[in-house]
């Protein structure tokens, strides 16, 4: 979920993320329709997932007691990404199913392996540090129709140069545009008009 401008922050609520003095939690709730609704209950089938440590301390206070609209998050792997979380931290070891790696070799070694699709939500220096190493096949953007100036950003450090590929898209009744892009390669240049 991303504005226009490329915030990610605090789409959930006012109290999600206020860090940095954030002030627009919960931009995401105006635009919530049918067809946005059953897009998302699409993308909650079964999976594993890889979080950062603030969105998994986010989520391990939250959807342990409303699995009942998101039963498969209990079930999947969570990977948590973190350098400062231990093994044997009450957070970590509290949510059924959660695994903490600590450097980008784990990631890789997770990515490899057989089993569901590996999925991060929210975690936007998780997702920054994969961008930067060329370690996501697909992109699901959810762009609101509103920019917010300030806020934790998307694509803001290291990205490298990748194409990618739209293989599906949809555009809600409140606007937002739903897409779904896959790794497709080198950039690739040319000239206008040649």
């Amino acid at each position: 979920m991303i504005t226009l401008d490329g915030v990610l922050q605090g789409p959930g609520g006012p109290e999600e993320d206020t860090s940095g003095g954030f002030g627009y939690g919960g931009w995401v709730a105006p635009y919530d329709d049918e067809v946005y609704d059953r897009i998302v209950q699409k993308e909650l089938e079964p999976a594993d997932y890889l979080l950062g440590r603030k969105t998994f301390e986010i989520w391990a206070a939250y959807w342990p007691e409303h699995a009942d609209f998101w039963p498969g998050i209990m079930n999947g792997t969570k990977y948590v990404f973190s350098k400062n979380l231990e093994k044997s931290d009450p957070l970590v070891t509290g949510w059924k199913n959660s695994v903490l790696i600590k450097n980008l070799a784990d990631i890789k070694k997770v990515k490899n392996s057989e089993g569901p699709d590996l999925q991060v939500w929210g975690s936007g220096e998780l997702v920054q540090l994969l961008l930067a190493n060329d370690l996501v096949d697909e992109l699901r953007l959810k762009i609101h129709p509103l920019t917010l100036g300030n806020g934790k950003k998307l694509f803001d450090n290291g990205t490298i140069p990748a194409a990618f590929a739209l293989m599906e898209s949809t555009v809600t009744p409140g606007g937002v545009f739903i897409a779904r892009y896959m790794r497709a390669g080198k950039v690739k240049t040319g000239t206008v008009g040649a």
